[in-house]
């Protein structure tokens, strides 16, 4: 029967742990800002808790057994934890909670691996290389191979999302624009796996070539897999774009705004100030500069 394969939870204390040890530090730190009067965010702290409960359901729920048999389970346990987990993640970060962090010299250098032209190519061959043959069944047969590949999963796909998402200063040059190439490309490099693993004739991994009782060729299962990786950067594209067009479009408002209200008091500010200060996140920032400010005589 089918129901035999699925099993009970799974332990894997080298893959829970860091998430036990990342939510216990990440509580301190919101501790410590509430009582600077500097509180978190709901919302983000919702995002980050939500991430970690996705990577340990993820990883301790029967997903696990099937993940050994089938290729499709595997994949949708990736794309779990490497896409939507280190996505929430990222969203449950800010500045203040990363400071202390940064203040250790390792850790600050470390900041390079979220520059979009840093982030983009080792999260790209991370996942291109953990899916060739002998990476990806090693994983399944060695515990701690298992658990460095799903770090490097929830690493660099955090890394990756933080350009788009992350607290930290970007580029000058990484506007809107810059941000839809940077998220086509990110799409782009994982649907072309997906394409390969749907059109190939051939079975890549031989460790799922035996029918575990499933009902599934391992041709079947193989596409089945590039199917629901597919799908899953299709919807999140889809995501993605209606967010970069919301945000655009409220940039667009807010830098008119801060003309409009420059304007109105004599005080002179260039368009290309006022969208580099609200694409900064600093448009309040300057918006109270403007209300202060005596205006210009002429």
């Amino acid at each position: 029967m089918i129901l035999a394969h699925v099993g009970g939870p799974v332990l894997a204390p080298l893959q829970l742990a860091p998430a036990g040890i990342a939510a216990v530090l990440y509580a301190h730190r919101v501790r410590t800002l509430a009582r600077r009067g500097k509180a978190v965010p709901g919302a983000r702290q919702a995002c980050w808790y939500g991430g970690l409960t996705v990577i340990v359901g993820t990883l301790a729920s029967p997903l696990g057994h099937i993940a050994d048999e089938l290729f499709l389970a595997h994949m949708a346990e990736h794309l779990l934890i490497a896409d939507v987990a280190a996505l929430l993640l990222v969203l449950g970060l800010t500045g203040p909670i990363l400071q202390p962090v940064l203040r250790i010299r390792f850790f600050d250098r470390l900041r390079v691996l979220t520059h979009p032209l840093v982030a983009l190519p080792l999260w790209a061959l991370s996942l291109y290389l953990w899916h060739l043959d002998a990476a990806y069944v090693g994983a399944v047969d060695h515990p701690g191979l298992h658990a460095l590949q799903h770090a490097c999963f929830v690493g660099f796909g955090m890394a990756m999302w933080m350009p788009l998402f992350g607290p930290l200063p970007k580029p000058p040059w990484f506007g809107n624009l810059a941000k839809l190439v940077y998220i086509i490309a990110v799409r782009f490099t994982g649907a072309v796996l997906a394409n390969v693993l749907v059109w190939s004739n051939a079975v890549l991994y031989p460790r799922y070539a035996g029918d575990a009782g499933w009902g599934i060729s391992p041709l079947q299962d193989q596409q089945v897999a590039g199917a629901i990786m597919m799908v899953e950067g299709s919807l999140l594209t889809i995501a993605l774009f209606g967010w970069l067009f919301l945000r655009t479009a409220r940039e667009g408002e807010e830098r008119q705004e801060l003309l409009d209200l420059a304007a109105s008091r004599g005080i002179e500010l260039s368009d290309r100030r006022a969208a580099r200060a609200v694409a900064a996140g600093r448009g309040a920032e300057l918006r109270r500069r403007l209300e202060h400010e005596q205006p210009s005589r002429g």
